[in-house]
């Protein structure tokens, strides 16, 4: 069956559908990671988009359930130059075509995906829509297309009520977990995910207890605190604040999720209550975001963003550089930003924006890029470390 892909500057692809027969309007965006395409489908950031895998061939290892970030797909849509039918994987559990119609994700496949990644690359992300509906008349669209914002979506992709992420050291002791043979769907489909083997060999987190807000955390997030000792619960984006504090922590983490930052004003009023305490805080992507906010600095729109498991990271402390996995269209905006309140400690090399901050007089540190990867290289994971060295008494600036 035909598909058609509508920009709302005009620009139309003709391919074949994929996925949910259904049509959407949405966000188009665009990841130039060259695997790791079921992490990008689970990665709830993706809420209210519908993302272009720039690498040509997508799905040619099926779908391995374990592997997935979250409960469920979260994008809009699925746009790919080839999407493989027939996957060689001895953990597949089934093809990505299956995986997108049981989970009602639309697509498009054969259109000149790197010609779509140029047009967002030089006019800035733009709304498009996917349809089979042949006889599509633009003008009545285009005002369909200029209306969508992702709106409110942290709210969609978070945690109902919160729950608790073991120390995962014992599964490694005692070898891996069933893998996809004996991947538990109904416990999946009521947001239930048991935790991945380990092979952290220092514990230096045992004992540690982290309160993680979701904000549309991807797993890797909390498993990254278990494998090293330390006992995780997780939140619902909405708990209040004296409900963290009253939990007494070791350490807080603010995680990932989809959407404008702006958007999430009752979230920002708790995160500065979180910000008053001296309880060490360390904050990925929206919780970043969301920290800057709440202490008085500003964020505003990439014109494309940054996606994909290849971007450029220094880390001012040390000076080293990292490849990062990253997944953002937001930055903190530091031209304005109050050295009292925070400094700049990580930029991106490719074109300076800021990637991280760390907060003057606290044991509070931020990064924009996701060091649990998945997908992507684990040439950050050392954050965690650092983060459990805070916890344990550690001065982050000294």
């Amino acid at each position: 069956m035909k598909a058609f892909l509508i920009l709302e500057d005009g620009t139309v692809f003709e391919g074949t559908h994929i996925g949910a027969d259904k049509e959407i309007i949405s966000e188009i965006v665009f990841n130039t990671s060259m695997a790791g395409y079921l992490e990008v489908l689970t990665d709830p950031s993706y809420a209210g988009q519908a993302v272009c895998m720039t690498y040509p061939l997508i799905g040619n290892y099926g779908i391995c359930k374990d592997d997935m970030e979250s409960r469920k797909p979260w994008p809009d849509g699925f746009i790919v130059r080839e999407l493989s039918r027939i996957p060689s994987n001895f953990r597949c559990d089934c093809t990505i075509q299956q995986f997108l119609e049981e989970n009602d994700v639309p697509g498009i496949a054969g259109i000149d995906t790197r010609a779509l990644t140029k047009i967002l690359r030089e006019k800035g992300t733009m709304n498009g829509m996917i349809t089979t509906n042949e006889n599509y008349n633009f003008e009545e669209i285009r005002p369909k297309l200029k209306a969508y914002t992702t709106g409110k979506v942290v709210e969609k992709v978070t945690c109902k009520e919160k729950y608790v992420v073991k120390p995962t050291t014992d599964l490694a002791q005692n070898g891996p977990l069933s893998g996809s043979a004996g991947f538990d769907r109904e416990a999946y489909a009521k947001g239930v995910r048991e935790p991945r083997p380990t092979l952290v060999k220092e514990l230096n987190g045992a004992g540690l207890r982290v309160a993680l807000m979701d904000f549309g955390a991807k797993d890797n997030i909390a498993h990254s605190l278990a494998e090293r000792g330390c006992e995780v619960t997780v939140f619902p984006a909405l708990t209040p604040a004296e409900e963290i504090i009253a939990m007494q922590p070791d350490g807080i983490m603010l995680s990932n999720g989809p959407g404008d930052p702006k958007e999430c004003a009752s979230i920002i009023e708790e995160v500065k209550k979180l910000y008053a305490t001296d309880i060490p805080i360390f904050a990925i992507c929206l919780g970043h975001q969301l920290m800057a906010l709440a202490t008085g600095c500003d964020t505003h729109k990439l014109k494309y963003g940054h996606r994909g498991g290849n971007h450029p990271v220094k880390d001012l402390m040390t000076g080293r550089v990292y490849i990062s996995s990253q997944n953002h269209g937001y930055v903190v905006d530091t031209d304005k930003l109050d050295p009292k309140v925070a400094v700049p400690a990580f930029i991106n090399v490719n074109d300076g924006t800021n990637e991280g901050l760390a907060y003057t007089g606290k044991n509070i540190f931020t990064v924009q890029y996701h060091p649990e990867a998945c997908p992507g290289p684990q040439d950050s994971r050392y954050l965690f470390d650092r983060f459990i060295n805070m916890m344990k008494g550690e001065n982050y600036n000294a």
